[in-house]
């Protein structure tokens, strides 16, 4: 049993940035990728960036390349996302979510531990 708790959410201007964090707890070494999904009202949920837990690969959306970054920290309890040149469509509630499968995905049904999101709204 894994549980994640996001936090750093908030209010930002356009062009401005914000550092969300996803610690984690319980059975952490059954976690293969932690990624970051968001979601807007009447959207799909969508793909941000994943991580492996070991810290050996990246992938990122298309639409966050060059803008926003994922990481860990050296004890591997917490994944990072910084944010950089927000704009006003990257307003969305952000989750973080742990799976256990041994590949990288994408897909939202991969991921089987997801936490409580925190709200990230980016006025124009």
């Amino acid at each position: 049993q894994v549980q994640l708790v996001e936090s750093g959410g908030g209010l930002m201007q356009a062009g401005g940035s914000l550092r969300l964090s996803c610690a984690s707890s319980g059975r952490t070494f059954s976690i293969y990728v932690v990624g970051w999904f968001r979601q807007a009202p009447g959207k799909e949920r969508e793909f941000v960036t994943a991580i492996s837990w070991s810290g050996g690969w990246t992938r990122y959306g298309d639409s966050v390349k060059g803008r926003f970054t994922i990481s860990r920290d050296n004890a591997m309890n917490t994944v990072y996302l910084q944010m950089n040149s927000l704009k006003p469509e990257d307003t969305a509630v952000y989750y973080c979510a742990a799976a256990t499968s041994r590949r990288w995905s994408a897909n939202v049904s991969e991921y089987n531990v997801w936490g409580q999101g925190t709200q990230v709204t980016i006025s124009s």
